[in-house]
């Protein structure tokens, strides 16, 4: 079975391997306080730091998921209020629930194929964070490097806080630009779901500490104590941080996959402007996503093609949101081979060109 779905998307096949690895070396029993677990952990930190361009003054920290992240930020790193910029989903459902934390809460909503007019935005009171999804998974799209910028210029007294959920460890990211990054390692990465990896800057550690909230057991300030030693406030997978280990010493560095990714993907929108039936949801070329494709259709059509595909052991991502029945995403993540992208394309053009 062949599987294009944006997240959990296809798993490296030598996470089998990897898999069967722990076990025989015991990493599954090793206490997370133990010196064996603090070399894991100060492992994994060097290897994202050098296979993802990371700079050695941010700090990274492992937590459940990107979701997490939402409540982290919104708890430790905001006093009263933080603005939002959304074009989909899950930027929105981020605003949804920082509001239960903090009813202050602001968002702006953008269109599809517009790109965040920063030079007009209009914020009623200075916000402390602004927080933007890089990669919008549930409509394909992502955000410039220059419009990040641009936000840190007009904006130099808040922090920025990045969704990156869909593009980490997939496209290389300018990290110097923002204060928050996270992402889940069940999309770029190629592991399964249940690790997520946080990424902040000294501003944002300078804020928590400021704040100093220390209310939960994933209050920032305390992540970045437990950090020092390259430990963690709670159990954590270890699992899944000894499998990221295992992947990472095996991937080139982010500026190879980064070329390739963007290669493919633009192969890809190529690809599909041979169809008149079907065409890509986002048609402005300056905000396309290169790690999530969504393709639009009638709804009918929609249906039958991913009915179809699954008959033929291929598995297209669903629609999401307000586009969860007139589209299909496809992952564009460096764990699925050009080799599975060449059945994909045969499959469409044999039955729908």
């Amino acid at each position: 079975m062949l599987t294009f779905y944006p997240g959990p998307s296809k798993v490296y096949p030598e996470v089998k391997d990897y898999m069967a690895m722990a076990y025989d070396e015991g990493i599954l029993s090793i206490p997370h306080r133990s010196d064996r677990f603090v070399q894991l952990s100060k492992n994994v930190v060097a290897l994202l730091r050098k296979k993802l361009n990371i700079p050695q003054d941010y700090h990274i920290y492992f937590v459940s998921s990107a979701t997490e992240c939402w409540e982290i930020i919104a708890q430790s790193l905001t006093r009263h209020n933080s603005f939002h910029l959304y074009n989909g989903s899950f930027g929105e459902k981020w605003l949804q629930y920082v509001r239960k934390i903090k009813p202050q809460a602001k968002g702006f909503k953008f269109g599809v194929n517009e790109e965040i007019p920063v030079k007009d935005l209009e914020i009623e009171a200075e916000p402390e964070l602004i927080c933007i999804t890089q990669n919008e998974t549930s409509n394909g799209t992502q955000i410039k490097e220059t419009t990040i910028l641009n936000l840190f210029n007009r904006y130099r007294d808040a922090l920025i806080a990045v969704d990156a959920t869909s593009s980490m460890a997939g496209i290389s990211l300018k990290y110097i630009k923002a204060d928050v990054w996270y992402a889940s390692v069940q999309k770029c990465f190629g592991l399964p779901a249940g690790l997520g990896i946080m990424v902040c800057s000294p501003r944002a550690v300078f804020r928590a500490k400021e704040i100093n909230e220390r209310g939960h057991y994933n209050s920032m300030v305390m992540l970045y104590e437990k950090m020092l030693n390259y430990q963690t406030t709670n159990t954590p997978n270890v699992l899944g941080i000894y499998l990221l280990q295992q992947v990472m010493e095996q991937r080139a560095p982010i500026k190879t996959i980064d070329h390739d990714i963007v290669k493919r993907s633009q192969d890809l929108y190529e690809f599909f402007d041979l169809f008149s039936s079907i065409t890509p949801l986002v048609t402005n070329p300056e905000v396309r996503s290169n790690t999530v494709i969504t393709i639009q259709g009638p709804e009918k059509l929609i249906d039958e093609m991913k009915r179809n595909a699954l008959r033929n052991e291929i598995v297209l991502g669903n629609g999401y949101g307000p586009w969860a029945k007139n589209t299909f995403r496809i992952a564009n993540f460096p764990a699925i081979s050009d080799d599975e992208f060449k059945i994909l394309k045969h499959f469409l053009l044999s039955n729908y060109e």
